[in-house]
């Protein structure tokens, strides 16, 4: 008797469609369109089912998008969506987890958080919707608006310095840095899958403009006109060039891989979840009794 093998399942964009009306609230031309698209051709690409997904998100435009995309979602408070995502991942590390922020959120909110999830190298992706704006609280400048930024908190123009976060994720120890442009969605579509398949943290630090507060200097315009890409320029294993890379900005703006290396995740690393692999922490027993689970909740109460 001959027992027919299952064909592959194959996973489509459709697959990835809300399987709800949500009304989407995002700006005509805004760059989050271009980011999620290229998170669900990215995540098709990898053959990744929906069911299979995490997208962990702060409070932000961009942080609506677990809103339109058809997989697990959760939208955490203002800035804490890392530590959410690396708790997640540690307790279900055979998904595919995801953090969605903006500029403001992720690096201002939550700056701190971003700094130590990147020395842990919990596996999970990152993606900053960078808009160099505070987008949904009427644009207020963020801590990558450019000198001279004009908004309601910087009526004289912004005169803090802009933080570069390629810069301070290759300082920082992140083991994977890229930049996108959600104006070339192919390429960026590409850099996120490298990011999830890359074993540990991965940020991608993606431009997008504004189309409501922020159109005097960083449009579609002026980005398409600078931004290149590394890869036929730049070998990623060269942190030292990496860092001279991430200094461009101006008439030239690179794009892609800045810098890429293998170092043990806290997933390796962890006991519990090296006791057993294969099964995920969250699906686990707990290892106390119900008396003892009660007698320690009573505690906690």
């Amino acid at each position: 008797m001959t027992t027919a093998t299952p064909a592959p399942t194959t996973v489509t964009l459709d697959d990835y469609k809300p399987l709800f009306s949500e009304e989407n609230t995002w700006c005509a031309g805004c760059g989050d369109f271009g980011i999620l698209a290229a998170l669900q051709q990215a995540l098709v690409q990898l053959e990744i089912a929906p069911h299979r997904v995490m997208v962990v998100s702060g409070i932000g435009c961009g942080s609506k998008l677990p809103d339109y995309i058809h997989c697990n979602g959760w939208q955490t408070l203002h800035g804490r969506s890392l530590p959410a995502a690396q708790g997640f991942r540690l307790v279900q590390h055979d998904m595919t987890v995801l953090a969605v922020t903006g500029d403001g959120d992720g690096l201002g909110e939550g700056g701190n958080h971003w700094l130590h999830a990147m020395r842990r190298n919990v596996n999970f992706t990152h993606l900053v919707e960078n808009n160099q704006t505070y987008g949904l609280t009427k644009g207020q400048a963020s801590p990558t608006s450019g000198a001279g930024y004009i908004s309601s908190t910087t009526p004289d123009g912004n005169v803090e310095f802009a933080i570069n976060p390629i810069s301070i994720a290759l300082a920082a120890g992140a083991t994977f840095v890229a930049r996108g442009f959600s104006g070339n969605v192919k390429p960026l579509r590409n850099l996120i899958a490298q990011a999830i398949e890359h074993p540990g943290y991965a940020i991608i630090d993606i431009l997008q403009p504004c189309v409501t507060w922020n159109r005097v200097e960083y449009t579609y315009k002026w980005f398409k006109e600078r931004v290149y890409d590394l890869a036929d320029e730049h070998d990623p294993a060269d942190k030292t060039e990496a860092f001279r890379r991430s200094l461009e900005w101006g008439d030239r703006i690179p794009t892609g891989v800045f810098y890429r290396e293998e170092r043990n995740t806290m997933d390796s690393q962890t006991t519990a979840i090296q006791m057993e692999p294969n099964r995920p922490v969250a699906l686990r027993d707990l290892p106390v009794s119900k008396d003892q689970f009660e007698a320690l909740k009573a505690k906690l109460t």
